[in-house]
């Protein structure tokens, strides 16, 4: 399918190509100067059929593939629940990689996360049930700047694969239609329907995250001993 994009889709990547090579944000994070091979990458779901987020779901799973497709990432985990609409973030996302011919061998969706906190904390269990040890978690700047803190706390050895825009043709590269429904889930009701302002804040700092499904502390503190508690796992 030709991709069109709308003038919201190339204001928004002004926006990420100016953010991603700002010097001014680099004291925000610190970019891996060269990336290294690892056994799983996590990729932080993005709600489908949002016209104003449709650019950064098209970034993320191109930058996925992108990854695996030079050896740099051997599996990928799509984290995401059915969060804005009833589409399982982490299951769409595998299904645009299934038609951009990545190997559902190789491809994971873990359907919990429903804050980009719980997107790497989620997927952390479900590379350590799978028996993945070197883990990024690959997404923008923008994003890694909230999860920052976060990870640093819970999950110190877990790097920065940070979306290099030169690297993917986010105007013109093949973009398939799929067919979404097997992701899509009945009696759908919004996060913002279920949750107050101030809770979805708290679930974005990973306050909401149930931490008795493991060793309590840090993720340091329990180095990498992450039991199975009631993981959807699409493999």
């Amino acid at each position: 399918m030709e991709y069109r994009p709308s003038l919201l889709t190339i204001l928004l990547i002004w926006f990420l190509f100016g953010f991603s090579s700002s010097k001014s944000q680099e004291h925000y994070i610190e970019q891996v100067k060269e990336l290294k091979h690892y056994d799983v990458i996590i990729v932080p779901g993005v709600p489908y059929k949002d016209p104003t987020l449709e650019i950064v779901l098209k970034a993320r799973i191109l930058w996925a593939k992108y990854l695996f497709d030079n050896n740099i990432a051997r599996n990928i985990i799509f984290s995401g629940a059915a969060v804005y609409n009833p589409y399982i973030e982490g299951v769409v996302m595998r299904i645009y990689a299934d038609s951009l011919h990545i190997p559902s061998s190789h491809t994971f969706s873990e359907t919990r996360a429903e804050h980009s906190t719980e997107n790497i904390y989620y997927s952390l269990l479900m590379a350590r049930q799978l028996g993945f040890k070197k883990i990024a978690v690959a997404t923008d700047r923008y994003q890694a700047i909230v999860i920052k803190k976060f990870m640093g706390k819970n999950c110190p050895d877990v790097e920065m694969a940070l979306i290099e825009y030169k690297k993917i043709d986010l105007i013109t590269a093949p973009w398939p239609e799929i067919d979404p429904s097997s992701a899509c889930v009945d009696n759908f009701i919004s996060l913002t329907m279920r949750e107050s302002p101030i809770k979805r804040f708290m679930g974005t700092l990973g306050k909401n995250i149930n931490y008795t499904e493991c060793d309590t502390g840090s993720y340091q503190q329990r180095k990498s001993v992450f039991p199975i508690a009631g993981l959807n796992m699409f493999h």
